[in-house]
């Protein structure tokens, strides 16, 4: 599993995410395009602060005061990927939702609608979806001290508009006790640090495989002006943490629970079941347990409320699991005179094949065309399956 670090001992800001995920080896030239496509050219350069190598990303784009729709309508015709724009979009929506909160009526962004902000948010989310990372994890981040100057006249740092962000995000924060510093958390950085978030509580344990530093534009004598980053392999590469919920109701009829648990696994579920208990004063009922990423988890307790009712959800976060490595064997079942395609999980332990399971809709599809027992298939397609391993096991 490799993990995308980011250490923001001296905040972010757009421009500096850009570039340390760039010296972290992100695609360059996609980002180069993203971000010629709504300003000029940006320039890169490599530069000093404290003696340590960083690179300074320079958007070249002139100060514009814009509105939301107007910023998504210059997004929405960047020259970027589908999955980039959409994360672009996200990201200035957290800022619109902050600055909204702060001021009232947005009839424009106050700091970051200038062409220079969307060309940072859309090259640093283009950046960060080229890397490819399994994870995310990001330790606090340092706010600064002192005041900002703002549209509005000087603030307090971090800006009011930086706080409703980061208050949505659950990210960890600190602040320097030194007014010298300033704000070294932008809007627009704690917004795509939010957005690159993944609520993952535990420090990410393993080897460095590489390590990046964007600059920032201030040149501060006792401490380098840099945001860090790095990607990790992971050493617990098969192992994995979810969250469970659980809820206890009494008063809903079998059909409302058939059809929360379905929807609640369309949703993207990992798994979820019903349990029969006697509850307070003798009443029967259910307890409904749910196992997600602890990503999801919000949306999974909106659910539940929403179909079942319930007034109270439990959390039980970041509870680790144990998983095998698992890969998938395709075999053809020939029945008839046709050829049907299954699919079949096998887990390993050690690089020995543990057990088989058939994937249940491509089991269902075959056997509703063939007319055979679902369980003749999934025997027939996991024979199949075992005998090409143990066939390659001996090959070996």
């Amino acid at each position: 599993m490799r993990i995308l670090l980011f250490d923001p001992f001296q905040g972010a800001a757009g421009d500096m995410i850009i570039g340390a995920l760039l010296s972290l080896g992100a695609d360059k030239k996609s980002v180069e395009k993203a971000m010629s496509s709504v300003v000029a050219k940006p320039d890169f350069t490599i530069v000093k602060k404290c003696g340590i190598s960083a690179l300074k990303v320079q958007t070249n784009a002139d100060k514009t005061h814009r509105n939301l729709d107007q910023v998504l309508e210059i997004v929405e015709k960047a020259a970027a990927s589908k999955d980039v724009i959409d994360m672009s979009k996200r990201v200035f929506e957290r800022i619109a939702k902050g600055e909204t909160a702060v001021h009232g009526v947005l009839k424009h962004f106050h700091e970051v609608g200038a062409d220079d902000a969307i060309a940072d948010v859309l090259g640093a989310c283009t950046a960060f979806l080229s890397l490819k990372t399994d994870a995310v994890y990001i330790k606090p981040v340092n706010l600064g001290d002192g005041f900002v100057k703002t549209e509005h006249g000087r603030m307090p740092v971090p800006a009011p508009a930086t706080v409703e962000i980061l208050i949505e995000s659950g990210l960890k924060t600190f602040s320097e006790n030194n007014p010298k510093y300033g704000e070294l958390c932008t809007p627009t950085g704690a917004a795509l640090l939010s957005e690159f978030y993944q609520k993952n509580q535990l420090q990410p344990a393993g080897k460095i495989l590489s390590v990046g530093y964007g600059a920032g534009t201030k040149d501060l004598e006792d401490i380098p002006n840099v945001l860090r980053a790095a990607i990790i392999e992971s050493d617990n590469q098969y192992k994995d943490y979810v969250e469970i919920l659980e809820t206890n109701v009494d008063d809903i009829t079998g059909e409302v629970l058939a059809y929360t648990m379905q929807r609640v696994m369309e949703e993207g579920a990992r798994d979820i079941s019903s349990i029969p208990v006697t509850m307070k004063k003798g009443r029967n009922g259910f307890l409904i347990r749910v196992i997600c990423s602890p990503d999801d988890s919000d949306k999974f307790v909106r659910i539940l409320s929403e179909e079942l009712g319930t007034l109270g959800i439990r959390h039980m976060q970041a509870v680790h699991r144990s998983i095998l490595k698992r890969t998938f064997e395709t075999v053809k079942l020939s029945i008839n005179g046709e050829s049907y395609n299954i699919n079949v999980k096998i887990g390993w332990i050690e690089n020995k094949p543990a057990n088989l399971k058939t994937e249940f809709e491509d089991a269902r599809s075959c056997a509703q065309k063939t007319g055979l027992p679902i369980r003749e298939i999934t025997l027939m397609a996991e024979d199949i399956a075992r005998k090409k391993v143990n066939k390659r096991e001996v090959t070996k």
